[in-house]
């Protein structure tokens, strides 16, 4: 993919500006029309959920949204639960106000009767999406204007959840991360399993289940008895989604053998050539990185994504210390253990 973004010179950091946008069908206004699901293109999907596009025609420059339903097939024993996630995002959406985070629109009912949450079209693709499509054509990783681009715009995201909305994302990863156009605006999305935070910046509530994805997930959060979760829970994650844009792959994802083959696979034979022991004991640990074969210009987000991977979540930046070394270009701040890059 052509990159638009050739340097911090040309504003390559800039963060758009936040347009407010009225909210519909929570609090009166105007009332609006959800169409059922197969009048709207899928944009993707998530646990237990599906996203649509909806287009509001008949509206003067009316920008799209997106859909958030339930996907029809969720197994009943689990739709109590996707619906109380899915309320809990509206209503924490509707209280965060930044250009990186996906903004709320309305939570309504569609045609069909399904509840749904319409938010901001955040862009075409998720981060992922671009990941996978790279790989696929066999392109090399982004180039690091790219990254640190979106390294940044996901820190000044994630630096507004934890320091004024007091709320751990919860599950950073690529998938969570939508792209519009050529990096025009990057934005997080998928709140809906965020965690308060108390002023120690740990979580609050010592009952809250830290929900996350396997692989992104920090050692003190996959303990059987969970380890303290601070907001560098979603540091660590942070830390493995530049990984993904620097390796194009998931983490660990060597562990269920040749992800070319995936979609071929029998389940039978990924089976049996996935060593069950081997990966769950890399979970929480630092994949591997190539860094001789990047090259010398992506040294500064090697060492960003070292220092957010530090199993010792003290060790961890902040995201508002991540956001300052990278507005000012300035060095990242170093671990007692000094991060060696080869290159």
């Amino acid at each position: 993919m052509a990159s638009s973004v050739s340097s911090p010179e040309e504003g390559t950091f800039k963060t758009p500006k936040a347009v407010r946008v009225m909210s519909y069908g929570s609090n009166g206004g105007t009332p609006i029309t959800i169409p059922a699901s197969p009048f709207m293109k899928k944009l993707g999907c998530g646990t237990g959920v599906n996203v649509y596009l909806m287009n509001r025609t008949g509206k003067l420059n009316a920008s799209p949204w997106a859909v958030k339903k339930i996907n029809s097939k969720c197994a009943s024993k689990q739709l109590a639960d996707f619906k109380h996630r899915l309320k809990e995002e509206a209503k924490i959406l509707k209280e965060i106000d930044h250009p990186n985070i996906v903004g709320f629109r309305a939570f309504t009912k569609a045609k069909d009767g399904s509840e749904c949450l319409a938010m901001e079209y955040g862009g075409e693709q998720s981060l992922n999406d671009l990941i996978e499509r790279r790989r696929k054509d066999g392109v090399k990783p982004f180039p690091v204007a790219i990254i640190e681009k979106v390294a940044l715009h996901v820190a000044r995201g994630l630096q507004y959840l934890h320091n004024e909305k007091k709320l751990l994302h919860g599950d950073m990863k690529s998938c969570n991360v939508v792209i519009k156009g050529d990096f025009e605006t990057v934005k997080i999305c998928d709140v809906g399993v965020s965690l308060q935070l108390d002023e120690n910046m740990r979580v609050s509530d010592p009952d809250a289940e830290y929900i996350g994805t396997e692989p992104w997930k920090p050692k003190e959060a996959l303990e059987e008895e969970h380890g303290e979760i601070t907001d560098k829970a979603d540091m660590f994650a942070f830390g493995l989604t530049l990984w993904e844009m620097m390796t194009l792959s998931m983490p660990h994802l060597e562990m269920l053998g040749d992800e070319d083959d995936d979609e071929e696979c029998e389940d039978d034979s990924l089976e049996e050539s996935f060593d069950e022991d081997a990966y769950y004991e890399r979970l929480g640990t630092r994949p591997l990185l190539d860094t001789e074969a990047l090259g010398s210009s992506y040294r500064r987000m090697v060492e960003l994504f070292y220092v957010c991977t530090e199993e010792d979540p003290k060790k961890r930046p902040s995201a508002a210390q991540v956001v300052q070394a990278l507005e000012n270009n300035a060095p990242l701040k170093k671990t007692p253990a000094e991060v060696i890059v080869i290159d």
